[in-house]
Order: C-alpha cells, then sequence, then structure tokens
C-alpha cells in the first residue's frame, strides 16, 4: 500500500507532519481528516524510493503529489493585501447572492490579473471539487492566506455564515491597511527632511570644511584655531578619511539588528525598546493595542473558539512583546480564569483596555466590546499620527538649523580673526 506524507494544521492552527498508509492520495485526505486535522499538502512518500521508476511515469495520484511540490514555489506569488481584500468583498458578494463557492472562485479566476492569485484561485477551485473544504484550500496557500484568514473561513464554513464572516475578513483588512497607510504617510516627510539634513551635513563635512582648513592655515600663519572650528575640523578629518569604514560599520550595525530580529531574545528586545521610544513609542503601543483587539473581537464575533482564537492573535501580533503576553493570556484562560485580569498583569495593556474587557465580559459581550476598543484606538491613532507630525517637523527643522548654524559659526570665528589682525 502506498504511503503519503502530509503537512495539516490541527484544530489551534498548529502545523503538524507525518506519514499515512492510504491506496490513493482521496483516501489519504479522508484519513488525515478523520483524525482531526486539517490537510494543507499530501504527497506520496514512496514514489520516489521505488528503483527504476521515473517520475514521469508514475500514476495519476503520484504525479499530482509531484506537480504540487514542484508549483511551490512560484514566480509571482506575492500578492498586495489591497488585492486579497478587493477579492475578500468580491467572493463575499458572490457567496451571498447564492452563486456556489466553486463557481465563485471560477469567476473571480477569469478576471483576476495578479498571476499568483489568479494561480491560487485555480487551484482552490479544484480542491475543493475534489472534496476539501474552503478552509483547508486555503490552507495550502500560506503565502497569500495567513492563519487568521483560514480560521475565519473554518468558522464560518461550520457556521454557515462564510459571506458574513467574509465581509468582516475584507473590513478587518481595510481599516488596518488604512492604519497603516496613514502612519507610513505621516512618517515620509520628516524622513526626507532628515535625508535632506544628512545630506547637506556630508556635503558641508567632506567637500567645504577641508578647504576652509587649507585657507585658515595660510591666513592664520600657525596661529591655533578657535576650539568650536576645531572639533568641526576635527570631525571633518575623520570624515574625509574614514568614510568607507563608516559606511561599513552602519552597514553592519544595520546587518546586526536584523539578525537578532529574527532572535526570539533579540526580538523581544528590540520590540521592548519600540515600545518605550521617547516620540514613537506611543504610536506604536496604541498601534499594537489597536491591532490586538480587532483581531481578537473578529475571530470571537466569526465564531473561533476563544483559545484557538488567542493562538492565531499570538501568531499574528507583530510585536513579541504582546505575543508574550497574549500567551500569557491564554494559559490563564485555559485554566478557566476571566481575560481581565492576566490582560492587567501582562502590564502591556492600558487601564482603560482592561476594564472595558472586564465589563464585556460580565455582560457577555466581549467581541463587540473589543471591537469598540479597536474603534477608539484608531481614532487614538489617527490623532497621534496628527500629533507626531506636528511635532517632528519643526524638531528636524531646529535640528538642521542647529546643525548647519554650528558649521557656519565655526568657519566664521576664525574669520573674525583674521581681520582683527589685518585691521
Amino acid at each position: 500500500m502506498p504511503k503519503f506524507s502530509y503537512v495539516a494544521l490541527d484544530a489551534r492552527g498548529a502545523e503538524t507532519r507525518g506519514e499515512i498508509d492510504a491506496d490513493s492520495q482521496t483516501m489519504a485526505l479522508s484519513k488525515i481528516r478523520e483524525k482531526g486535522l486539517f490537510p494543507t499538502s499530501v504527497n506520496e512518500a514512496t514514489a520516489a524510493a521505488k528503483p527504476g521508476k521515473s517520475p514521469s511515469r508514475s500514476k495519476s495520484n503520484s504525479g499530482s503529489g509531484l506537480k504540487k511540490e514542484i508549483k511551490l514555489p512560484v514566480l509571482f506569488t506575492r500578492v498586495k493585501t489591497k488585492e486579497l481584500m478587493v477579492f475578500t468583498r468580491q467572493l463575499a458578494t458572490l457567496v451571498d447572492a447564492g452563486l456556489p463557492l466553486v463557481r465563485s472562485l471560477q469567476v473571480l479566476e477569469k478576471q483576476e490579473k495578479n498571476p499568483g492569485l489568479k494561480k491560487a484561485l485555480g487551484e482552490m477551485a479544484d480542491s475543493i471539487q475534489s472534496g476539501s473544504t474552503f478552509a483547508e484550500a486555503l490552507a495550502q496557500h500560506p503565502k497569500i492566506y495567513n492563519k487568521l484568514y483560514v480560521n475565519m473561513a473554518k468558522a464560518g464554513e461550520v457556521g454557515g455564515v462564510l459571506d458574513q464572516v467574509l465581509l468582516r475578513l475584507a473590513e478587518f483588512m481595510e481599516k488596518a491597511q488604512k492604519i497603516k497607510n496613514k502612519v507610513v504617510g505621516a512618517m515620509v516627510y520628516p524622513m526626507v527632511v532628515l535625508f535632506m539634513a544628512l545630506g547637506i551635513l556630508t556635503f558641508l563635512m567632506i567637500v567645504i570644511i577641508p578647504k576652509f582648513k587649507e585657507i585658515f592655515s595660510e591666513l592664520l600663519e600657525g596661529q591655533a584655531l578657535p576650539g568650536l572650528t576645531q572639533v568641526v575640523m576635527s570631525a571633518s578629518e575623520l570624515m574625509t578619511s574614514r568614510l568607507p569604514f563608516l559606511i561599513v560599520g552602519i552597514i553592519a550595525i544595520v546587518f546586526l539588528l536584523k539578525l537578532a530580529a529574527k532572535t526570539k531574545q533579540g526580538s523581544l528586545l528590540l520590540d521592548r525598546v519600540k515600545l518605550v521610544m521617547p516620540v514613537f513609542g506611543n504610536l506604536i503601543r496604541k498601534t499594537v493595542v489597536g491591532r490586538f483587539t480587532r483581531t481578537l473581537g473578529t475571530l470571537m464575533a466569526s465564531g473561533v473558539p476563544v483559545l484557538q482564537a488567542l493562538n492565531i492573535v499570538r501568531d499574528t501580533a507583530g510585536n513579541e512583546v504582546v505575543a508574550k503576553a497574549v500567551s500569557q493570556i491564554h494559559d490563564a484562560v485555559k485554566e478557566g480564569e476571566n481575560m481581565a485580569p492576566p490582560i492587567e498583569a501582562s502590564g502591556v495593556f492600558p487601564p482603560m483596555v482592561v476594564s472595558m474587557v472586564q465589563v464585556g465580559e460580565e455582560t457577555g459581550e466581549l467581541p463587540e466590546m473589543l471591537m469598540k476598543i479597536a474603534d477608539s484606538y484608531d481614532d487614538e491613532v489617527d490623532n497621534a499620527v496628527a500629533g507626531l507630525t506636528s511635532v517632528i517637523e519643526p524638531l528636524l527643522i531646529v535640528f538642521l538649523a542647529l546643525i548647519v548654524g554650528t558649521i557656519v559659526i565655526a568657519l566664521f570665528l576664525p574669520l573674525i580673526s583674521i581681520i582683527g589682525n589685518l585691521s
């Protein structure tokens, strides 16, 4: 009997791997589902080990498994959030209109322009026709659909409200993208000003100041330069002679930070620093709290069990400090506690969030209360972005003025001495 290797998700969304004996790939899928698992990839394990048998001559089942392996690295797999958001809303409209799911996917496949998403839609329609559920078809494309998307679709299928869940998903992605665009847009102007300031500073230090140094050495005839001028001249000499080393040092620091961000402890430390930064820390904290409450509220409102929802929120938090806090909340809820006490004990969430979660648990309307918290924090993020923009702009202008002013004063001090000697 052929042996099939598989990758599947359990009820909590955790990935598991294994092997199973079955007469065909379809039978293997059925056996895996009987275990309470949701397969994302099933391939014949014994096909490659059979001597004298070319993969191109294998049976249709093993051939389809080999085809899946080859199709994994697709050239155009990147799907933008906006494209996925449009697809989700269109699919919700078609399903709500009474069109069968497979037919809806086929209709959207014909009009889709993104090659990666178009390919995925065709494969999803084929999987559903072969007996897979919509959630299982989504899980076969983890680069496009994350765990949040897959689990919400699964809850919608089980509850018979897939169209409503898809609409919630589209609204969730729209609001998340809106917040992201506002934050990114607010940072564009300060980054341009900072880049210009660094460019002007580098030009002055490398090109202009060395020429003044030669002029001063000729006119002052060995007299000592003022202290501020000496400091500026030394900095210019350092940048001129050590510029390659400075560039390599900056690149090395960026590389080390990225390397540290890939480790658990390094990522935790960097995310903790982000939350306590002087200017941006408050904005980042409000953003991650809003993301946490909206994601958890959307999942629970869609029918996802609270423990499974917390696992998904932890994996999609985008901040290791929040993810660690969510893990502690999960463990406490698993032991039978309410959600409010561990949220307060984590020290990550403001008192207002704790109070509203507590009220939501007492009234039995926790999902609705979480969505209200998210809406409130979205408004606070808007205000914080506007306030941050109004504060950063004058700060950068003052910073640029101080740098350029210091250099100009440092160059004029020797000129005053020269003019005095000439008098």
